[in-house]
């Protein structure tokens, strides 16, 4: 999926940041600027591994074992296909069994990308994502790099809630924390966005605003769709652009 990164806002939000403690998740809520601050001193609260199941079913981003999702779009100036998975296989990840999902970016015909996603979901509803092993490969589809892999729970990398179970306008949060690696941010704008994609147009969908520090200045927008989750994904500030629609769903 495509990495983005944003500039900021004066607009207060909810962030929700995550750490692990042994075997023990810390979920973290305060209202913030939109990037973290060193200064910043949240309430936590813990939440036991107990709480957390692969099944993941929340309405805006339901991932259903067996289910395809395959996406057009630009990356990297070339054309992009991709095919999300949602597998049957589950790992655990700091004592949490997480649903692997997998991931395929084509940039033309050539496999560039394999990646498999590790998310879990919270008693309430919170989608939270708990790392990735990526795989980069060149044309003869030998691997050339495995960077932007991560687990929580090594080498200091935390999981973070990638999308709440009730989203609120203005509401945000960190989807993953691995320093330097990954450190991807989001914020909702609303939930009343019209979007079309080759698959349909819809309406009251989500829209989120996602950035990373590690791009600044960038921007990206993210629409989700109750029963199917992202439908399309695009770059609106910053860098070059890339784009993912919807295109099919099978399974």
């Amino acid at each position: 999926m495509i990495r983005t990164a944003t500039g900021r806002s004066d607009a207060a939000r909810t962030t929700l940041a995550v750490t692990v403690l042994g075997c023990t998740a810390v979920l973290v809520t305060s209202a913030c600027a939109p990037s973290p601050s060193p200064h910043h001193r949240p309430t936590a609260v813990t939440a036991s591994p107990h709480g957390f199941s692969a099944t993941v079913d929340n309405p805006w981003f339901p991932l259903t074992p067996g289910r395809t999702l395959v996406y057009g779009g630009v990356k990297d100036g070339a054309k992009s296909t991709e095919y999300l998975t949602t597998s049957r296989e589950t790992q655990k990840i700091t004592g949490i069994p997480c649903r692997v999902v997998l991931d395929r970016l084509y940039l033309g015909r050539t496999l560039h990308e394999a990646t498999r996603d590790y998310y879990a979901q919270d008693a309430t509803g919170n989608v939270w994502y708990f790392g990735e092993d990526t795989a980069e490969l060149d044309a003869q589809g030998n691997m050339v790099s495995t960077e932007g892999t991560w687990h929580a729970g090594q080498n200091g990398a935390r999981p973070g809630i990638f999308l709440p179970a009730h989203p609120v306008p203005g509401a945000g949060g960190q989807q993953e924390y691995y320093p330097g690696q990954a450190e991807d941010h989001f914020q909702v704008l609303n939930l009343t966005s019209r979007v079309s994609v080759p698959y349909g147009t819809f309406t009251g969908t989500l829209r989120t605003r996602e950035w990373t520090p590690l791009e600044p200045g960038v921007v990206d927008n993210k629409y989700y769709v109750k029963g199917i989750g992202t439908v399309k994904e695009t770059t609106v500030r910053g860098g070059p652009f890339e784009e993912n629609v919807l295109i099919a769903v099978r399974g």
